[in-house]
């Protein structure tokens, strides 16, 4: 259940690239990712987000979706979240939806945005003390893989700098009246829809490019 629940907030991380090619003079993409009640909500005004456990087809498709990202960029309270997959999942199937997550995420570089931490407690990791969009832009134009920003705070900032791309929300079928907002407030820019996905569930993905 522990694995489970940070996958939720994988979502408000998390991520796709719709090319896993050699980008040549392409520039990397940075996209967030977040799964959302249909008012626009991660989590209720009691910091729940039972309501958007994921079933397996939502699993294995958010899978494939990150399976192509190269980078991911938290902040330091997300970052700690996601510690736990830096170790092997205690699950009996090792091919199963969580292990072959936690085998991604070992695998791709993280940046973590933090001002108190002295240290990384993961592999392929480097603490940033400031987050500076300038800087973010010069990774893009570096990577040859997509990037993913996590969390709601973060991406907000990203989003208000205009490094953000894309962004994919898997829209939950529940109202929950309140709570941490998705996406910021007090920001204006026109998106475009590139594609959309309904699952068994009830849940809708969809994928926006962001400043069309």
């Amino acid at each position: 259940m522990h694995y489970q629940s940070s996958l939720l907030i994988i979502f408000g991380l998390l991520a796709k690239s719709i090319s896993g090619h050699v980008r040549g003079l392409e520039m990397a993409k940075l996209i967030y990712m977040a799964i959302s009640s249909l008012d626009g909500y991660i989590a209720d005004e009691e910091g729940s987000f039972d309501w958007a456990v994921p079933d397996e087809e939502v699993h294995a498709f958010v899978n494939d979706l990150l399976r192509p990202i190269g980078t991911y960029l938290y902040g330091r309270r997300m970052y700690e979240t996601m510690l736990p997959w830096e170790r092997e999942p205690a699950l009996s199937d090792p091919l199963s939806l969580a292990q072959d997550f936690a085998k991604m995420w070992r695998a791709a570089e993280k940046v973590v945005y933090s001002r108190t931490l002295e240290a990384a407690s993961s592999a392929r990791t480097r603490i940033e003390h400031d987050f500076d969009s300038e800087a973010v832009r010069r990774m893009k134009a570096r990577a040859e893989r997509d990037l993913t920003v996590g969390g709601p705070e973060l991406a907000g900032e990203a989003i208000k700098a205009g490094v953000v791309d894309e962004c994919h929300l898997f829209l939950t079928p529940v109202l929950v009246g309140g709570g941490r907002r998705s996406l910021p407030e007090g920001v204006f820019v026109k998106v475009k829809l590139l594609d959309e996905h309904r699952f068994g569930n009830g849940v809708v993905h969809l994928h926006y490019r962001i400043g069309a």
